[in-house]
């Protein structure tokens, strides 16, 4: 694998290896903009995205995102998790953007392809800027990450959900501790972000849980279902959504090959699943939303207030308190609805 991109990166400063990030490179640019408009046909519940960072250092085997690493000619796999991208002025190109007199405040989200909480913000710092600049224009957002790194900017978000609507989500699709580090090697354990969602909790933030991917015939039993929905209700999540493995071109490869080194016995039957599309079969899919189903009711997390969509044909999830809560009146909207009181005299 190579340690550089094949063509030089747009706005490329310099790339940085140190040995506190061994294994890893940062690749530091400055950007032109940060706001990304979401197509309209995507049907997302949000209008405008925000990726401080490409490539990810949790190194998730089943990873998503992973083939837009090619558009940087890096390779999906290996780079992916050690060639990060790192647009290091993103807090001040945003002010700059919501400042415009077209800045309409729609929904922006974080951590819709790649986490802005993996470790290199631990590095630049890059999140309580961007948290700053959206709450300071009135701008409503909502963050989903794996890494509890978020702790550190409670206090920031807190602040933040007085001036604007937030949505706090974190990913988590299982709590067996060993399997986590093969599946996640670069993400904080299952424990670790069961305690992130109750400190989000207490101090008075939403915190919805994707709970995603569940793998067949590793992370889809009745036991780990079971665990997976009673412990994220014992933390206090606000709601929790939940689908299979999707396996789309770039992450399908990296994927199998980690299935036929960990377990080998399970790599026909993902094929046969699987056959040569990104979804599993329709007959396994109705069935594991209903075994969901069943462990969210048990749980309590029957109730209403997510929002669903279509995208590429399947339904997916965004459970309650992922999303900003437009109804919900914060301390910017109060105060310019105070109206004076009236004279007697």
């Amino acid at each position: 694998m190579g340690t550089d991109p094949l063509l030089p990166l747009i706005g490329l400063v310099r790339s940085v290896s140190t040995p506190e990030f061994a294994g890893m490179t940062f690749h530091e640019v400055v950007s032109k903009s940060v706001l990304n408009k979401v197509p309209a046909g995507s049907r997302m519940p949000f209008s405008w995205t925000i990726n401080p960072y490409r490539g990810c250092s949790h190194a998730c085997v089943y990873c998503f995102a992973r083939k837009t690493h090619t558009y940087l000619d890096f390779d999906p796999g290996m780079d992916f998790d050690s060639q990060v991208v790192v647009k290091v002025n993103a807090p001040e190109v945003l002010r700059r953007e919501l400042a415009k007199p077209s800045w309409t405040h729609q929904h922006v989200a974080l951590g819709t392809n790649t986490d802005p909480y993996q470790r290199a913000e631990g590095r630049y710092r890059l999140m309580p800027g961007i948290i700053g600049a959206l709450a300071e224009s009135g701008t409503p957002f909502s963050i989903l990450t794996k890494g509890t790194l978020l702790a550190r900017d409670l206090p920031l978000l807190k602040e933040a959900g007085r001036q604007v609507p937030l949505g706090m989500g974190i990913s988590l699709a299982l709590t067996n501790e060993a399997l986590a580090k093969t599946l996640e090697p670069g993400t904080p354990g299952p424990r670790a972000r069961l305690s992130l969602i109750s400190r989000l909790r207490e101090a008075g933030l939403p915190c919805g849980v994707l709970a995603m991917p569940i793998l067949p015939w590793l992370t889809d039993s009745d036991e780990a279902l079971d665990d997976l929905f009673g412990a994220l209700a014992k933390a206090g999540a606000t709601g929790v959504s939940a689908g299979a493995l999707y396996l789309k071109p770039g992450t399908r490869e990296w994927f199998m090959q980690w299935l036929a080194r960990e377990h080998p016995a399970l790599v026909g039957k993902y094929r046969r699943l699987y056959g040569t599309g990104s979804y599993a079969d329709k007959e396994y899919k109705v069935w594991l939303a209903g075994r969901v189903r069943y462990f969210k009711n048990r749980h309590g997390f029957g109730g209403g207030g997510s929002f669903r969509y279509r995208s590429s044909g399947e339904e997916s999830e965004y459970p309650a308190g992922t999303l900003p809560d437009m109804s919900a009146p914060t301390r910017r909207q109060q105060s310019k609805s105070v109206m004076p009181e009236p004279t007697l005299f």
